[in-house]
């Protein structure tokens, strides 16, 4: 017997107002939106609570940081895979995009290959139905490595790659100009500094031209291989975000620069940006402040990039910010669902998912009373 639930007196955020009234879900999907303040026999009565579609998050690090929570310790993957995933959907996350880096730099004896191993594991998770949300892969290109055309070839359309950025790092530009900024935080990381960072520094910028644009050319083709949608990452000039839009780029992933996030706009690609960084009042790189582009209207995509309930609260501050929670909502749920072709999530409607979250405010922060995903509850 297919199970029926109905979250009743709700304020429905929907694509583009909130209403008062029911969301009534059978089985894995959302069956109806009424309206209302009625709460029938056997529903839930959310007394007023907002009830949104679930959250769904394009790039995060979190994966990274389960299976390597501090420098040089080594987590074993089922169990980081299995406390990411439960973490997740602990702050509303119901579809997530698992940022995996490819490009390593064995020589260096840094950034050692991981993509493949770990997608499987979390594949065969996946397969025996253990992982609470859904889970696609975001591959993070790093164009300034040594190994990055072996290791997406390791890749293919079996593999849920949902999105590829492409990645930049080499010191001096994009999300790094300013080189104080970028020594302070691999002192933090790597304990560089000094005569060690200049090296590393060289030895980057070296390589950067020896294999750069190559990397380039073989990532682009390899996500039109997976199927997959093609982001670029820091554009920080006009003409960078031109290139982007030659490749067939429609996102952007933290353009450092306010003319950057303006010539997106002017090409018709989304910009995302982080969550800490709207939260914080300010990115800690120093680049351009997520408040200056949701100011400018130039503000379409949050993630919580390495703050996983930031995602929630960055969205619900934007809502009170623009003074209106649908409008805010959106850019965690219905438009990064739609930017990687997701049609069937991010929308409170007959038809879709029933990926689900419910929420109050207190002094303006998000507490979550509930999370579902496919229509069973898992947080």
């Amino acid at each position: 017997m297919t199970e029926e639930m109905i979250l009743a007196n709700a304020t429905l955020v929907l694509a583009d107002e909130t209403i008062t009234g029911s969301v009534r879900i059978v089985g894995e999907s959302i069956a109806e939106i009424a309206t209302g303040r009625t709460v029938p026999p056997g529903a839930i009565d959310c007394e007023g609570d907002y009830v949104s579609p679930g959250l769904v998050e394009l790039h995060t690090d979190n994966l990274e940081r389960h299976i390597q929570p501090r420098p040089k310790v080594d987590w074993p993957h089922a169990a980081a895979i299995l406390a990411h995933d439960a973490e997740l959907a602990s702050t509303g996350i119901t579809t997530v995009f698992d940022a995996i880096r490819v490009g390593s730099i064995p020589s260096g004896q840094r950034y050692r290959r991981y993509a493949r191993e770990l997608s499987r594991e979390l594949w065969q998770l996946r397969e025996q139905d253990v992982l609470k949300i859904s889970h696609f892969l975001h591959l993070r290109a790093e164009v300034c490595s040594e190994t990055l055309v072996e290791e997406l070839n390791e890749f293919g359309p079996e593999d849920r790659v949902g999105l590829v950025s492409l990645m930049d790092h080499t010191p001096g530009q994009r999300q790094f100009q300013d080189m104080s900024k970028l020594e302070i935080y691999l002192k933090g990381k790597l304990g560089l500094e000094g005569e060690r960072f200049q090296r590393h520094v060289a030895d980057l910028k070296a390589m950067r031209k020896r294999n750069g644009d190559k990397h380039e050319v073989e990532t682009v083709k390899a996500a039109k291989r997976f199927g997959a949608m093609l982001a670029s990452h820091d554009d920080t000039t006009p003409e960078q975000v031109r290139v982007s839009a030659g490749h067939g780029i429609r996102l952007a992933e933290f353009p450092t620069t306010v003319e950057a996030a303006r010539a997106c706009s002017e090409h018709g690609i989304k910009v995302m940006m982080g969550a800490p960084n709207l939260i914080r009042g300010g990115s800690h790189s120093g680049n351009v402040a997520a408040q200056e582009l949701a100011d400018l209207g130039h503000l379409d995509i949050l993630s919580s990039d390495y703050v996983p309930a930031a995602l929630l609260l960055s969205a619900t501050r934007l809502g009170e910010i623009w003074g209106n929670m649908a409008r805010g909502l959106r850019t965690v749920t219905r438009t990064p669902a739609q930017v990687v072709g997701l049609d069937d999530r991010g929308e409170l409607r007959s038809g879709a998912r029933a990926d689900i979250i419910r929420f109050c405010l207190h002094h303006g922060a998000p507490a979550l009373n509930g999370v579902w995903s496919r229509g069973r509850r898992v947080a």
